[in-house]
This record gives C-alpha cells, sequence and structure tokens, in this order.
C-alpha cells in the first residue's frame, strides 16, 4: 500500500527477451552537492558558518558557497608550512609525476568542468578551450620540475680560491587571490608553477568560480597531491587580502586580480615580514621564470681542493 513518506510508481519495462513486465521502481531525491573548502586534503565547512549564494545568469540561485574566515586561513596556514618541508624534499622527478597525474585526472573529468564552467556562464566552446590550457599548463609545469634548477643555477667566478655556487630554493609558504577572469585556468596557473617549485599554497578562489574550484580539489585529493600542498578557500577577497598579506608565517603573496586598492594594501602589509609580492597579470602565461618569482636564490662557498 502506498504511503505518503514513500512514493512509489509502476512502470512497464521491457525485458531482454522482448517480454514486457512490471517493474515497481522508488521515486528518489537526487544527491545535491554540497561546495566546502579544501584544506589538508580534507573538505571541511568554514568555521563561521557564513556562506553566500551564488546566481545563474538568469538570477537564479545554484549554491550556497562557503564564506571563508581568518580562522579558515589561519588553518590553512599551518598545515601549509607542515606539508611544505615534505614537498620540498620529493624529488623534482616526484612532483614531476603528481602534476602530470592531476593533469591525467583533469583530462579525464573533461566534461564535468565544462558543465560545472557552464552553470557559472561560461560558453561550451569557451568551457571546452579553458579546460584544454589548464590540462596543457599542467604538462607544461610538469616538464619543468627536473629543469629550472639546472638552467637558473650557476658556478660564479670569484677571486678566492673557492668554488661559488648559486641555486633557487623554494620561498616556502604561499598565499594567492585568483583572478575573476577564468574560473580553471585562474587556479592552476597559480597552483603549478608553485609546486613544480616545492613550495605550498593557499589560495582564494574567484567570487564568481567557485564551482570550479572545489571540483578542481577534487581532483587534486585524487591525485596523489599531499594534503596541505595546495588548499583552496572560497570567499570574498576584500574580506580575505588583508590576512592574506599579513600573517607572518607567509612568505610569498600572489596576487592575480586587478584592484589597485587592494593592491596597495598587499604591497604595505607584505613589508611587515619582508613578503614576496608577485603581480600576475596574464594568467595564461607559461613561463620558467614563473616558477622563479617562487623561488630564493641561495649562494654557498667550498674551498678549492676539499
Amino acid at each position: 500500500m502506498e504511503t505518503k513518506q514513500k512514493e512509489k510508481i509502476k512502470k512497464v519495462a521491457v525485458g531482454l527477451n522482448g517480454h514486457s513486465h512490471h517493474a515497481e521502481t522508488e521515486v528518489r531525491l537526487a544527491v545535491q552537492k554540497t561546495y566546502k573548502l579544501y584544506i589538508d586534503g580534507k573538505f571541511p565547512r568554514t568555521e563561521s558558518g557564513r556562506y553566500y549564494k551564488l546566481n545563474d545568469k538568469n538570477g537564479k540561485v545554484i549554491a550556497n558557497i562557503c564564506r571563508a574566515s581568518r580562522k579558515d586561513f589561519r588553518d590553512a596556514v599551518v598545515v601549509a608550512r607542515k606539508a611544505q618541508g615534505e614537498w620540498q624534499k620529493k624529488s623534482a622527478f616526484n612532483r614531476s609525476q603528481i602534476l602530470y597525474r592531476i593533469a591525467e585526472t583533469l583530462e579525464t573529468r573533461r566534461q564535468q568542468f565544462v558543465s560545472t564552467l557552464g552553470l557559472q556562464s561560461v560558453s561550451d566552446a569557451a568551457a571546452q578551450k579553458e579546460v584544454s590550457a589548464a590540462v596543457d599548463m599542467l604538462v607544461y609545469y610538469a616538464g619543468w620540475c627536473d629543469k629550472y634548477q639546472q638552467v637558473f643555477s650557476c658556478v660564479n667566478p670569484v677571486e678566492s680560491s673557492h668554488f661559488n655556487f648559486s641555486f633557487p630554493e623554494p620561498t616556502g609558504v604561499v598565499s594567492a587571490i585568483a583572478s575573476q577572469q577564468l574560473g580553471l585556468l585562474n587556479l592552476v596557473s597559480l597552483m603549478a608553477p608553485a609546486l613544480a617549485g616545492g613550495n605550498s599554497i593557499i589560495i582564494l578562489a574567484a567570487e564568481k568560480f567557485p564551482l570550479t574550484a572545489i571540483d578542481f580539489a577534487e581532483v587534486l585529493n585524487a591525485s596523489d597531491v599531499p594534503g596541505g600542498v595546495v588548499n583552496i578557500l572560497t570567499g570574498f577577497s576584500n574580506e580575505l587580502h588583508t590576512h592574506f598579506s599579513s600573517h607572518m608565517d607567509v612568505n610569498a603573496i600572489v596576487y592575480a586580480d586587478n584592484n589597485s586598492a587592494a593592491l596597495k594594501t598587499i604591497q604595505t602589509n607584505a613589508a611587515s615580514n619582508v613578503k614576496r609580492v608577485v603581480v600576475v597579470q596574464h594568467v595564461a602565461e607559461e613561463s620558467p621564470y614563473r616558477i622563479m618569482e617562487l623561488q630564493e636564490v641561495k649562494t654557498t662557498w667550498h674551498p678549492v681542493g676539499i
């Protein structure tokens, strides 16, 4: 007997043998996705309990998005610092393998990202092009992981009887604020050069494209990236850029947006611990110099004959 709590419908199904028979199926509700933050390889809700509504091009609400707080960011910095040392110790070839694995996983989930970008008012053609560019960028930086140190290291001429070597080392923990222009490529352009160079990173996703950010976090979670190496927050840049630039345990900040007032605040705050400020104007740019922007060049001396 049918009840209000469990509605059933009867439908005619045709079996493999061509005979008709009655099958009873249950009406079910689709499992709606909850978009959370990505910190330490986990998907927590924001500690603030706040969220903002994301609307499609017709003004319809399509998701409630976590509005990250200062506490969320500070938690991300703690795990990023812990993870960075181990990530730096991995061989360059191993980091290359992991970046390539991210590219593989993203490629296999192409249609999901095209659909997610479509929900955020990106045309199908533009979405296909952006996913392809993101995959190609990951492969590009995977290839540079074990090469940039060879290219940018050098033996320096000195007058004393010493060998003098200069070589790049990772800056450490990087905070990054994404551009509002692209939903996927902006994340990859911030993350890939930082990881290729042995850094850990906390990224504030674009307010316009939060769905893509969390979908990309799921790709990272399935791609051998150690927890804490990449952390992704959603929320408002005008709330968080001050915290991203003033935290004393962050070594560099990458700013890809175009708010001149926010950039001035970031540059002022960064001076408190001589934090490096990198401004990205072209998120689609591929260059080994993007890796070097987040490197410290160290010099060592060694006596000749020892």
